[in-house]
């Protein structure tokens, strides 16, 4: 978020997002510029005690990115070729892309439609018929925890490795579950959108368990110890200083930031509980929402002339994710033809409408008038069509095309 001037008020429509600098984190980052300590310093392992703090976790290893996270996650747990790991179908690509770096197989779990998260039963069942299972990546999408406490059964049950992608919901909670910190290791990502950031990519790997930590540090700094030596084959995954000081700074506000997004959501549910065709998220009962996104379905056929008469009202919206993992290319030729219909029912109506900390009641308001306008005008015909009792068709996951 910037820094707002009279230009803005008068600005027409409604950002996106919103990135934020203020004077305090230029200083924090000016100041670690002119200590020469770029890489490898204090205030990573600053950054990452207090970040594990927050969590709740002993360990947090600072890294270049989300995806780094989730890579060094499942690589330090021991994931590798033939093993199975469940991902759902709904979700950002690479909750699955380090599954298929590290030669072992992405198998594909159905969505909860009202929550967007892994649907346990479904997982459940997956799992079941999986000749070598072996982790589980719950994602907590759009900022609202997965059901942890079926999940766990689930990975108990069957001795699955639980590497939760909380890279959209930082510090969300559920149930007594606080994101990232009840499987065995948690990944957050910095991406400037997200609940807090560090000035660039970052990421955060959260754990409990010493050894995957101590793993987990090596492999990011090209798989030496703290003698030099190179004990494994790793790659530069470090996190700057930089970024460091940047997010270190964020940590003391993002709870702020969390519930002003939540008191912005609750405003766009008010406004459009009466809007034929728009159906608002759900919130699981025991849930801390923090609204990465704020995500509506509408009809499908009403899905892309709505978001063109936002445009053309200067609204910015989103899709997030038009394409089911299991259907990008890079994917489909790995893991073949695999069915999940409540996520592909999904991804033709749904719409992320514009949330940040500081959105305005006004701006959320010309937003909903905007729907209203446009269902009046156009909509209306359709409902949003009821995904929510549909039971997935029962199929390998993807299993036997890479047997």
């Amino acid at each position: 978020m910037t820094d707002r001037d009279e230009s803005d008020d008068a600005r027409e429509g409604v950002a996106f997002t919103d990135i934020y600098v203020d004077d305090a984190i230029v200083d924090r980052v000016t100041e670690t510029l002119r200590s020469t300590r770029y890489v490898k310093g204090a205030g990573v392992q600053r950054f990452e005690r207090a970040f594990a703090d927050l969590c709740g976790t002993d360990h947090a290893v600072g890294v270049n990115s989300g995806t780094a996270a989730l890579l060094l996650s499942m690589q330090a747990a021991g994931v590798g070729p033939g093993d199975d790991v469940f991902v759902p179908g709904h979700t950002f690509f690479a909750s699955a892309s380090p599954v298929l770096h590290l030669g072992a197989n992405p198998v594909f779990v159905d969505v909860d439609p009202r929550t967007y998260t892994m649907d346990p039963n479904d997982l459940a069942a997956t799992v079941a018929a999986s000749d070598s299972p072996k982790a589980v990546v719950p994602v907590h999408l759009y900022g609202h925890l997965a059901d942890m406490d079926a999940i766990l059964d689930v990975a108990d049950e069957h001795d699955l490795t639980v590497v939760e992608d909380s890279c959209q919901a930082h510090f969300a909670t559920r149930d007594g579950h606080t994101a990232g910190a009840s499987g065995d290791a948690g990944a957050f990502s910095f991406y400037p959108s997200k609940n807090m950031t560090v000035g660039g990519d970052g990421g955060m790997l959260v754990t409990d368990d010493d050894d995957l930590a101590a793993r987990a540090r090596q492999l990011r700094d090209h798989g030496r110890d703290d003698d030099g030596v190179h004990q494994v084959v790793g790659l530069n995954y470090r996190m700057s200083e930089v970024a460091a000081a940047v997010g270190h700074e964020q940590l003391d506000r993002v709870r702020g930031w969390n519930a002003a997004r939540a008191t912005a959501a609750a405003r766009y549910d008010e406004l459009l509980a009466g809007v034929d065709g728009v159906q608002t998220p759900a919130v699981a009962d025991g849930t801390q929402h923090v609204y990465h996104l704020y995500v509506v379905q509408v009809p499908a056929a009403d899905r892309d002339p709505l978001r063109e008469y936002l445009a053309e009202r200067d609204i910015e919206t989103g899709i997030h994710y038009e394409t089911p993992v299991h259907h990008h290319p890079a994917v489909a030729e790995e893991v073949g033809d695999v069915h999940l219909p409540r996520t592909e029912a999904l991804v033709d109506r749904i719409i992320s409408l514009p949330m940040h900390p500081r959105i305005t009641p006004e701006e959320v308001e010309m937003v909903c008038e905007t729907i209203e306008s446009y269902v009046a005008k156009h909509g209306g015909e359709t409902d949003v069509a009821d995904v929510t009792d549909r039971t997935p068709a029962r199929t390998d996951g993807g299993r036997e095309a890479r047997r």
